[in-house]
């Protein structure tokens, strides 16, 4: 079966970290560029980090440049995203994507 798995959403304080993992099974993965999205609530989906199928570019929206990291495990079908430094205005339902494959999206509340 087709599918990414998302998983490592929480609550956490302002200034913690997290990592969420996004698990991927029924297709080549490392043909693939990966990508983070998010969606706070009343807001559109935007993209949060883009990695290419072998992890050597990534991109990053401004918001979370610095603080944020993408990284890929192709031997584990694995992409992660390391958040450090989290702000209130991180909450969101976080997404993992491949081209015309949605996962079905982790909570992350930063919240004292």
């Amino acid at each position: 079966q087709v599918q990414l798995v998302e998983s490592g959403g929480g609550l956490v304080q302002p200034g913690e970290s997290l990592r969420l993992s996004c698990s991927a099974s029924g297709f080549t993965f490392s043909n693939y560029g990966m990508s983070w999205y998010r969606q706070a609530p009343g807001k559109e989906r935007e993209m949060v980090a883009q990695i290419s199928n072998t992890g050597v570019v990534t991109t990053y929206a401004d918001s979370v440049k610095g603080r944020f990291t993408v990284s890929r495990d192709n031997g584990k079908n694995t992409v992660y995203l390391q958040m450090n430094s989290l702000k209130a205005e991180d909450t969101a339902v976080y997404y993992c994507y491949r081209i015309n494959l949605w996962g079905q999206g982790t909570q992350v509340t930063v919240s004292s």
